[in-house]
């Protein structure tokens, strides 16, 4: 299917971050043409957690929310919509969660949709057996070698899929693709691609879509962005009229998570933009040209997967004495010292304990250069467990050695830490750990497609 000009509009940088209506809307005047409402949902920047725990990133009426706003206005015109890694982390569970929500919104709104889920779930068996033929390469050097218990203790694995099963799905005639992990660019490359958009100027503009107004000043991820996809370029305007797109701020948006200036890998394919040029065109809009997209003559994708390794308890509390403060890492040495010995008995590799000293060096620890000038430090301390119990007992020992550690000219007998919260120690549950995050080459798409 070709168009002269495709338009596709992204709501928000995360689906559920929110974004005003009022933007949203104004996509829609004038009678403008959009072709597709493409939202990612998911991240790893808060860490394994999501995707272990199998819970979303987002809470549900923040997502029903948003979602509310975008089938409303998507499913009457016949605009596709598609929703990437739902969820969060874009496994099962996170799908089903995100299908309940849109099922509902549909319900309330008398609305029916043909709706596409792309499934990117993997099963231990399936990945012990692509590891066995050496299908599977650690993401980076520093990765452990992947053995079969360590994948038989990760739960919810799933891949990032490119655009060809997208595709599929609006070829297919799909109202709303639900996607399980997708390559953040992919959902909206694929609107492009499925218009006959050069694929090279499709995955950059989803690069530059997916964060929402992001690659605006003020740049947020919380308010919309559209993307006009044309014959040998494309262009970015925010739709708030107070966030305007630059040269500066759309080419800087474009290295947002990226470990080379401009190549960026993706699944099959790299993306070339060395040759890029970014030209303001019109006040609030910018125009992008020669972005070259590569096929890789071995096909990969990115595998993510979480097991449960440890348990977690921690305290927040504020210290003010001025010698507790000036000495606070040596005093937290000694506290960590007595614990241990009170628990020899239990081995030191069964538990770990932290402190962050917010104020002083809880951002960068020991390598901070900056010179400490504060009166008062809020302090963090963790206990880190091979199960929940001893977690906390050994949590409430640090809590209770540091709260009345008798340090040198201590003038009181007691009370170094003000605790903001009743109880004190706060019990975390399970700590995970991504345990894939390799690249695993396949010869023909793995994901599959329903159809609801």
């Amino acid at each position: 299917m070709t168009s002269s000009d495709v338009r596709i509009v992204s709501p928000c940088g995360i689906l559920g971050y929110g974004f005003p209506e009022e933007s949203f809307n104004r996509a829609f005047e004038n009678n403008q043409e959009i072709h597709g409402i493409v939202v990612d949902a998911g991240s790893t920047d808060a860490g394994p957690h999501k995707l272990g725990a199998g819970v979303a990133i987002v809470s549900r009426r923040a997502t029903k929310k948003d979602l509310d706003i975008i089938i409303k206005n998507g499913v009457h015109r016949e605009i596709p919509i598609v929703i990437g890694s739902a969820g969060g982390a874009g496994a099962k569970p996170h799908i089903e969660w995100t299908l309940d929500i849109i099922k509902e919104i549909l319900a309330e709104r008398c609305l029916t949709a043909k709706i596409a889920v792309i499934w990117s779930d993997f099963t231990q068996e399936e990945i012990i057996k692509a590891n066995q033929e050496g299908r599977i390469n650690p993401l980076t050097p520093n990765i452990p070698a992947l053995t079969d218990e360590v994948i038989q203790e990760t739960n919810n694995i799933v891949a990032q899929m490119g655009h060809e099963p997208i595709l599929e799905a609006l070829e297919n005639g799909a109202d709303i693709v639900v996607c399980g992990r997708a390559y953040d660019p992919s959902p909206f490359a694929a609107v492009g691609i499925y218009h006959g958009k050069d694929s090279g100027l499709a995955y950059h503009l989803g690069k530059i879509l997916e964060c929402g107004a992001l690659c605006a000043e003020p740049g947020t991820t919380k308010d919309c962005i559209v993307g006009t996809l044309k014959e040998d370029s494309f262009t970015v305007q925010s739709l708030n009229p107070i966030r305007k797109c630059s040269p500066i701020s759309v080419s800087a948006h474009t290295f947002y998570e990226k470990e080379h200036p401009y190549i960026l890998h993706g699944p099959g394919i790299i993306l070339d933009l060395s040759q890029c040029e970014f030209t303001q065109v019109s006040d609030g809009v910018v125009e992008v040209k020669n972005s070259k997209l590569i096929k890789n003559d071995q096909y990969f994708i990115k595998l993510e997967g979480a097991r449960k390794v440890a348990y977690r308890t921690f305290v927040i509390a504020g210290v003010r004495d001025p010698i507790l403060v000036e000495n606070i890492e040596e005093i937290e040495e000694l506290v960590m010292e007595q614990v241990k010995d009170y628990y020899e008995d239990i081995p030191e590799e069964d538990y770990s304990i932290h402190f962050y000293n917010y104020g002083k060096n809880g951002v960068l620890g020991s390598r901070e250069c900056a010179p400490f000038q504060g009166h008062e430090i809020g302090v963090m301390f963790e206990v880190v467990a091979k199960t929940q119990e001893l977690a906390n007992s050994i949590c409430s020992s640090v809590r209770s050695t540091f709260l009345h550690y008798g340090y040198e000219n201590r003038k009181s007998t007691a009370g170094n830490l003000a605790f903001p919260f009743a109880p004190s120690d706060i019990e975390f549950g399970p700590v995970y750990e991504f345990s894939l995050y390799h690249l695993m080459e396949i010869t023909e798409s793995p994901f599959v497609i329903e159809y609801l």
